[in-house]
């Protein structure tokens, strides 16, 4: 068994947690900086271009979650459960049919958003110079959609392995040329002319390209764990079951979320550009539990999936609450800051009085529930490792059914945008309390154990 895949199984849960998620933890932020630096800039060309943004972020950001977490996830478990039962020629197959998905899946991204976006944004509140401005930018970051798929999907390869320093590094060397080059191209120096919303959406298709190129070179060099052939193997229908019966659903409760916030985009869009602008600017810090979680969830879906590959399923309960505990008190600290101090966010991205008004009041209501969400989005991540989400994709159709019943009721009863927050806070009790019931009483990984005859709830293997 290789070393690395030896510390994800047998190393001490805490610390191989801590020592594998900080790095990642900081990168992942540091990714999600990539979509905030832009809007900062592009906040300087104007409301209605704030706007615009907003409406194509969470559209954006769906398929960056699908690649990243979800379909990533899938990839991500697939390569540690054949290392952690010793397969490791199959794990160097699964690296070529992952990549061969996330061509594919990229220009389904590409042939569905084109002509679909320009109708859901102005279902999500596009009127006029804010639907320009969207449409403008979603044609440009889509129609490359293939390079995001295939960034994150050979990311999700090295993870698996245990390394997550190297898909970190290339992430964080990415985010520090993207802050020069981002304002470079919007806004034009010298004889670069001025790209406008354009200059944005170019200089994030520029990192998706660099780095999926370093990770590449990386993997077909054999300097880690695998060792991929130049040359395309013979894809099999089972080893990309093994990534989509995971990446699948996960899928599925990526786009619970993010249909959860454009859903609420659209209530909130009734009471016009500064309102989507508001909601859409205080939403961006929820966006941001994603990565930050995910920076954990890598290796906790790494870890889990390894322990489950090897059968040491009590270790695999183990690091699922000690990486949810973890989650939920960091989102939950960021959560109460925010609805403490909601200016010192929300200023970064403008000072029109009306815009800053509906942000704050999300901030406030929804920010002291974001550790709810936190915890169960960890929980989440653990059971990518197991190879099944029923629960997970449970918990995220509730989220999404509390979330629009209760944004529906406010506005139909009067009770305005803050009505539409209290939804969203209650949604997130509900995708923690269905998560966490999950993990504690063994249904996360019962199929697992491959009828074995213990049915204690897992939550016992903590104490043991």
């Amino acid at each position: 068994m290789d070393a690395k895949t030896k510390v994800l199984l047998e190393g001490p849960i805490g610390k191989t947690l801590f020592r594998l998620a900080m790095p990642n933890m900081i990168v992942m932020v540091a990714q999600a900086f990539v979509g905030l630096i832009e809007t900062y800039f592009i906040a300087e060309l104007g409301t209605d271009a704030l706007a615009g943004i907003a409406i194509v972020f969470p559209v954006f950001m769906l398929f960056q979650m699908i690649s990243a977490g979800a379909m990533g996830g899938g990839i991500l478990s697939a390569i540690a459960r054949a290392l952690g039962a010793g397969r490791k020629d199959e794990a160097n197959v699964l690296v070529w049919h992952s990549a061969v998905l996330a061509i594919g899946l990229g220009l389904l991204t590409t042939l569905v958003m084109l002509p679909a976006g320009p109708v859901l944004y102005r279902l999500m509140g596009g009127r006029d110079a804010s639907l320009a401005a969207a449409i403008v930018y979603a044609n440009l970051v889509f129609g490359g959609a293939i390079l995001l798929w295939m960034f994150n999907s050979l990311a999700a390869v090295i993870r698996g392995t245990g390394n997550m320093l190297m898909p970190a590094a290339v992430i964080l060397g990415g985010v520090i040329i993207l802050i020069p080059l981002s304002p470079l191209l919007i806004f034009g120096l010298g004889p670069m002319p001025k790209l406008g919303i354009t200059g944005g959406a170019t200089a994030v298709l520029c990192y998706y390209a660099v780095g999926t190129a370093i990770f590449a070179v990386y993997l077909w060099s054999g300097r880690g764990v695998l060792h991929p052939s130049l040359k395309v193997p013979a894809l099999s229908w089972a080893k990309l079951r093994d990534i989509l019966r995971v990446g699948g659903p996960a899928s599925l409760v990526a786009t619970t979320t993010n249909v959860t916030i454009a859903i609420a985009t659209g209530f909130v869009g009734a009471y016009g550009p500064a309102a989507v602008a508001g909601y859409g600017t205080g939403a961006r810090l929820e966006y941001l539990l994603v990565p930050l979680v995910f920076g954990l969830g890598a290796p906790l879906a790494a870890m889990v999936g390894t322990a489950v590959g090897a059968g040491a399923f009590k270790r695999a309960a183990q690091v699922a609450w000690t990486g949810a505990i973890i989650s939920g008190a960091l989102t939950e600290l960021i959560g109460v800051a925010a609805a403490l101090k909601p200016q010192v966010w929300l200023n970064l991205y403008g000072h029109d009085p009306a815009m800053t008004d509906f942000g704050i009041r999300y901030l406030q209501t929804v920010g002291p529930f974001y550790g709810f969400f936190g915890f169960g989005l960890a929980l989440y991540f653990a059971s990518q490792g197991t190879g099944r989400l029923l629960w997970p994709l449970a918990a995220g159709v509730v989220r999404l059914a509390v979330a629009a019943g209760g944004g529906f009721l406010a506005t139909r009863l009067g009770a305005g945008t803050t009505g539409v927050y209290d939804a969203l806070a209650a949604a997130m009790i509900m995708f923690w309390g269905i998560n966490s019931f999950a993990v504690f009483s063994g249904a996360w990984i019962r199929h697992a154990r491959a009828g074995g005859t213990d049915s204690q709830p897992v939550i016992l293997a903590v104490a043991e």
